[in-house]
């Protein structure tokens, strides 16, 4: 989903920016299977606009199967003193975001505090009320 949003925000930095740049550089993009499943979409479909391929990219991503496995991610990703605060922290709400995009920020900052070991949340939570 990253992807998409680079891709979009290309799109309104550089409104003038022709659409065959982007799709053309798709087979670049992708590795292993996603590779794979762009190179035989392309054959069978030919040449299509980005839009097609968002549309494309998200009915593919953003299955049920794909959706588990962010999920399962996320909840077994516990933080601990070992991991670097900032990579952890965005890496999850990376995933909170492919789960669920319309997620407001409230609930996706929740969701991460459940994550942390129960003294370091209630540090956290304490020194969030106290600014």
């Amino acid at each position: 989903m990253e992807l998409i949003e680079y891709i979009d925000g290309l799109f309104i930095d550089v409104p003038s920016i022709p659409d065959y740049w982007i799709t053309a550089r798709l087979n670049t993009t992708f590795k292993g299977h996603a590779s794979i499943w762009y190179t035989e979409t392309k054959e069978i479909h030919g040449r299509r606009n980005f839009p097609w391929w968002k549309s494309q990219i998200i009915q593919k991503y953003s299955n049920g199967t794909w959706i588990w496995q962010k999920t399962m991610s996320f909840d077994n990703d516990k933080y601990s003193v070992d991991k670097d605060p900032y990579e952890w922290c965005l890496r999850q709400s990376k995933r909170l975001k492919a789960i669920d995009p319309q997620m407001n920020i409230q609930m996706r900052n929740h969701k991460l505090l459940t994550q942390l070991p129960g003294e370091l949340e209630h540090a956290v939570k304490c020194r969030h009320n106290q600014n």
